[in-house]
């Protein structure tokens, strides 16, 4: 098989190379789908795509630079169809973004078509880019103001999973405390 297409909810048509060719060059147009290539390693299917368009990892707003890639292991274990993702992206994350996923066979299921109804999400005129000079957007603090944290607490990052954050925050927390006194 040289190349394998995949389509998920009418999203862009992706093509996975299979016959070992190489990625281009860093300077080739990037995507939506990017540039993916896939190889079986024994029975998982693992593949690798790199030229993705900036973007979102999460849609609350985890943003994605052009130079992440995504590695994907599809692993089918009878009904069960393993899709394990991981993000690697040396501008927005400190580590990898790893996520699965199960999906499981069955020939009888029935998806209903479902009516899209069109929402206004973002509450500003067509064409507005937010933008603020380095320093200078308060939205930054604005939860942390709001809900009396360090600021340090709610900008998220790999760090914060580990339980010597909480000794750090408190930390910072005292001297906050501290000084408003």
């Amino acid at each position: 098989m040289t190349a394998w297409h995949a389509e998920w909810l009418r999203s862009v048509d992706r093509s996975i190379y299979m016959d070992g060719r190489p990625h281009p060059s860093p300077n080739a147009p990037h995507t939506w789908a990017g540039f993916s290539t896939g190889k079986w390693e024994g029975d998982v299917l693992t593949i690798r795509t790199t030229h993705l368009k900036e973007g979102y990892v999460r849609r609350n707003g985890l943003p994605r630079s052009d130079a992440a890639t995504l590695t994907e292991h599809w692993m089918l274990r009878g009904d069960v169809l393993t899709v394990a993702a991981i993000v690697n992206d040396p501008v927005y994350l400190t580590e990898p973004f790893i996520r699965t996923t199960d999906y499981e066979l069955d020939l009888h299921q029935w998806v209903p078509p479902y009516p899209c109804q069109v929402v206004e999400e973002v509450d500003r005129p067509r064409g507005v880019v937010p933008h603020s000079l380095p320093g200078t957007n308060n939205a930054v603090t604005d939860f942390a103001n709001r809900c009396g944290l360090p600021v340090e607490a709610t900008r998220g990052g790999a760090e914060t999973m580990y339980p010597d954050f909480r000794a750090k925050i408190g930390a910072i927390t005292s001297k906050c405390i501290a000084a408003q006194r």
